[in-house]
């Protein structure tokens, strides 16, 4: 998987994530853990895009 690819497939999930968060604030059935989990791994995402896209820069 080319690093450009690998970068659009996190930019998905980031996004994904983002709307199930959204779609679990508007439940009020949705425990508060559930949503601090979801967001959780958006940042994880995220992170892992910021590094991608910092060892791009690099080469």
């Amino acid at each position: 998987m080319s690093l450009e690819s690998h970068l659009a497939e996190l930019q998905r999930k980031h996004g994904d994530l983002q709307r199930e968060i959204d779609d679990a604030m508007t439940h009020p059935s949705v425990d508060a853990l559930e949503i601090a989990e979801l967001k959780r791994r958006k940042l994880a995402i995220k992170d892992q895009m910021e590094k991608l896209k910092a060892s791009q820069t690099r080469h």
